[in-house]
């Protein structure tokens, strides 16, 4: 069993910063792929980045050059760097791992464990 805390989410303006980590408990494995995903009101979810077990790292063009997803092995935490942030990427963000790809992240793939969420909230 795997428990993930998301935290980090805040407030901001148009153009700030955030970054957002996930801390994982439990025996976590080698092989996962591990993402972000977030949903606004009344918008289906969106998944905006993952990372493999081989650290290659996948972004949602609405986010690519902004976002930089990252982990952190040896404290089981997962981030999201998160900068010039628009008012559309208001939203619960939620991280979340799968363990039914072989350390991989495939287009589609589901995921196994989700945290609770953080929200982000930017202003125009």
């Amino acid at each position: 069993q795997v428990q993930l805390v998301e935290s980090g989410g805040g407030s901001v303006q148009a153009g700030g910063s955030l970054r957002l980590s996930c801390a994982a408990y439990g025996y976590m494995g080698s092989s996962y792929c591990m993402g972000w995903f977030r949903q606004a009101p009344g918008k289906e979810r969106e998944g905006v980045a993952a990372i493999d077990s081989d650290t290659y790292t996948m972004y949602a063009d609405s986010v690519k050059g902004r976002f930089t997803i990252s982990q952190d092995n040896a404290k089981n935490t997962l981030y999201l760097q998160m900068n010039s942030l628009k008012p559309e990427d208001t939203a619960m963000y939620y991280c979340a791992v799968s363990y039914l790809s072989g350390g991989y992240c495939p287009v589609g793939v589901e995921y196994n464990y989700w945290g609770q969420g953080t929200q982000v909230t930017v202003s125009s």
